[in-house]
Formats: C-alpha cells, structure tokens, sequence
C-alpha cells in the first residue's frame, strides 16, 4: 500500500467504528453513564485504571466501582468517610484491589481540593510533542500524600519509557470531540493534536503488519514512533485512528 492508500485505508476503518455501536462493548460507556463534569472525569478515570484483561470483565467491574461510590462518584470523592472506605475492600480487579480503591479516592479528593482538578493537572505540563510529562507529573501529584507503594504500579509514567496506554485511552475520552459520540471531549484546554495512541497488544500488532511500527515491543519508544507516523496522517487529530487499529485487531483479528 501507498501512504495515500494507507490512510484512506485506515480513514474508512476510523468511520466505521468510531460510532455509537462501539459503546456497546467498551469501557468509555462508564463515563457516558453521567452529567456533571467531574463525574464524567472521575468514572473515566477509575474504569480506565482496569482497562486491561478480559473486557467485559472490565465493564462489570467498572460498573461495580461505581454501585461502591452510590453512583456519585465526585460526592464520594470529595465527602466520603472511612466507613465509606470500608465498603471498597472488598473489590477487586486482577492486580487492582479495594487498597489499591480506597488510595484513588483519596488521590483524586487531594487533586480536587488543592490542584484545581484532573484538567487542571493534566492542562499544565503540556509540551508542543505531547503529554508526555502531563502524564508524568500528574502521577507525581496523586501520589503526593500518603499512600501504598504497591498502588503507584496503577498508574504508568511515560517519561520511564511506559506506553502508558491506559492513561492515553483516558485521554482521548476526555479531550477528542469529533460529534460521533463515543469520546466525551469536555476538557478544552487540551488539544487533541497532542493526545498519543493508546498503544496495546492489539493495535501495536494491527501498525506493525500494516509498516507505520517497526519496533516490536509497546512501550515509549514504539509510542513516540506510532504517533509520529499518525500525526502525518492527520495533525489535528491522530488519535482517531486508535478506533481503526483497534478495531481491525480486536473486532476483524487483522
């Protein structure tokens, strides 16, 4: 395939899955349970922290993580007690436990009373290549009060040559606003021109059989060669093509 053939490829596979069907079966359907703005933020946040295994597994127990919350998921961030605490022990997702729960909530209440928010946080760092060190140094601050050492492995710092593909996916929900419904697009003071591919098992292989990645395992550096390669594609906003490199290796088994 020519360039010129391999992004009208990959244009065709953006529009037919970057749709409202594609919901169905995806966590970001979490954060389109709400409303309010940081409740969008804050279940978008928590259900991409276990996006990763089996996906439907990933869905109910997004799900779950929300009933422990009473649905109110800023409320429960800003105002909840140790008893309320107490109902998360219990949970658990893979490597993800109630501890692990309990330490978001209290990460996220510490972001929200003294840093302005997840917008604010993640707006701050931008460089013109990337968010890169946003991601970085939001992990900084969510960790800056007291914690397990045990739930820092939950969130990925890109700038130790982690793909951080959860965060990324996170990142698309909230900044990429393209009127197609799936992601949410509230944060504005993002440019999705800076947003990087949630790069994972799947679409990592989908890019190397189609010759936009050449090195062979996910992490930073594969990263920063795939989102050089989609931002020529599209400048403005290379991260729609997560929808074809995903869907062509999670839907059609590319």
């Amino acid at each position: 395939m020519t360039q010129k053939e391999l992004k009208e490829f990959l244009d065709e596979k953006v529009t037919q899955y970057n749709n409202l069907d594609f919901i169905e079966s995806d966590p970001v359907q979490i954060p389109h349970l709400f409303s309010q703005k940081e409740d969008i933020e804050i279940a978008g946040f928590l259900s991409a922290t276990i996006a990763w295994g089996n996906r439907k597994m990933i869905i109910k127990n997004s799900h779950q993580m929300m009933e422990l919350m009473g649905n109110t998921p800023y409320d429960f961030v800003m105002s909840h007690t140790d008893e309320d605490l107490e109902r998360l022990e219990n949970f658990v997702h893979r490597t993800f436990n109630g501890k692990d729960f309990s330490g978001f909530i209290k990460g996220l209440q510490h972001i929200y009373k003294n840093h302005k928010g997840l917008e604010a946080v993640f707006a701050k760092n931008q460089e013109v290549d990337g968010l890169q060190k946003s991601i970085s140094e939001f992990k900084k601050i969510f960790f800056e009060i007291d914690h397990l050492p045990r739930t820092q492995k939950h969130i990925s710092d890109p700038l130790n040559n982690s793909a951080a593909k959860r965060i990324n996916m996170y990142l698309r929900w909230m900044v990429r606003q393209d009127t197609k419904g799936v992601d949410l697009g509230i944060w504005k003071t993002i440019s999705p021109s800076l947003l990087s591919c949630p790069l994972d098992v799947h679409s990592g292989n989908v890019a190397r059989k189609l010759g936009i990645l050449t090195r062979k395992q996910n992490d930073g550096k594969a990263l920063t060669e795939l989102d050089l390669k989609l931002r020529k594609m599209d400048p403005q906003d290379p991260v729609k093509y997560d929808f074809a490199l995903f869907g062509l290796g999670v839907f059609e088994g590319f």
